[in-house]
């Protein structure tokens, strides 16, 4: 009797997980699969007529001025990100957890930007960033730093970190939640035992808060390690790669080169690429965050 309950609810179950399982076929393994298949070939996107040059593409890639341009770009912008992203967010956190009045309202103003779609927030900056009109610009000649005045997202020094700013405003928001559910976790007792042994706030905050949030820093490092690998719209909308191929990420690239140069095959194999670098950097930073962190 027990052997036919597990026969029928195998079958059950496999009634509820059958249609996921085949739209994730339809529109994950499927398409993966084409494209490895595609990144051996010359197509073009558009024409019936494929043809197979085996490892062409990758070995253009690996002689590539302009994917090691990439590759550069995309490197500083996800450690940018990663770092400034998750210090900004952490001190989002420690204030919002440590304020007596207004949580609901620090926490909700913070979160805003998340909220924002990324090519709203691109031309948003894009605006902010403008040299004769732009609100920084502005604020600099009412406080009389001319001087100071820039064509933000002109001056090849400068671009690429300032598409990173745009992007630690958009997204240190939802990081700071993650990390105040896990400041709000760490046991008042504990703290209050270290106050009274004489430990000074950043002593407490360094020995005691630190290693009890260590799963709130894998997450979010993992989560802003893939955003930084994998941003799009800011560029898109903010410099189009410029000016020159000082923002060309490895993401925008690959559109660039697919869509825009109708090089689908080649495109397809910086795609390939990218999966494998995200595979790897992600596979490293988690082993190493995860042998910093607490077990409760």
């Amino acid at each position: 009797m027990n052997l036919t309950k597990q026969k029928k609810f195998d079958k059950v179950a496999f009634a509820f997980i059958a249609p996921a399982f085949v739209f994730f076929t339809m529109f994950i393994i499927v398409p993966t699969l084409a494209s490895v298949y595609y990144s051996f070939t010359s197509w073009d996107g558009i024409s019936p007529n494929v043809k197979f040059i085996g490892l062409a593409n990758y070995k253009e890639i690996f002689t590539s001025a302009r994917f090691g341009n990439a590759l550069k770009n995309t490197v500083i912008l996800t450690v940018f990100i990663s770092i400034v992203e998750n210090a900004m967010a952490l001190s989002l956190a420690l204030i919002v957890d440590n304020v007596r009045w207004g949580k609901n309202i620090f926490r909700s103003a913070f979160y805003i930007p998340v909220l924002i779609s990324g090519i709203v927030s691109g031309f948003i900056w894009k605006i902010m960033y403008n040299y004769n009109f732009g609100t920084i610009n502005s604020v600099l000649q009412s406080a009389g730093l001319d001087g100071l005045k820039q064509d933000w997202l002109g001056n090849t020094k400068l671009t690429l970190i300032m598409v990173g700013v745009v992007l630690v405003w958009k997204g240190a928001g939802y990081y700071m939640v993650i990390y105040l559910a896990s400041l709000q976790s760490v046991s008042v007792d504990l703290i209050e035992a270290a106050q009274i042994d004489g430990a000074s706030p950043w002593q407490r905050f360094r020995a005691i808060t630190i290693p009890l949030i260590s799963g709130a820093f894998t997450i979010n490092f993992t989560l802003s390690l893939i955003n930084g690998l994998k941003v799009f719209d800011q560029i898109n909308v903010m410099t189009d790669g410029g000016p020159g191929f000082t923002t060309e990420t490895l993401v925008y690239l690959l559109y660039k080169v697919g869509f825009n140069e109708g090089r689908q095959g080649f495109g397809t194999a910086v795609g390939i690429m990218l999966l494998f670098i995200i595979i790897i950097l992600n596979t490293l930073q988690q082993k190493f965050l995860r042998s910093k962190e607490v077990q409760m």
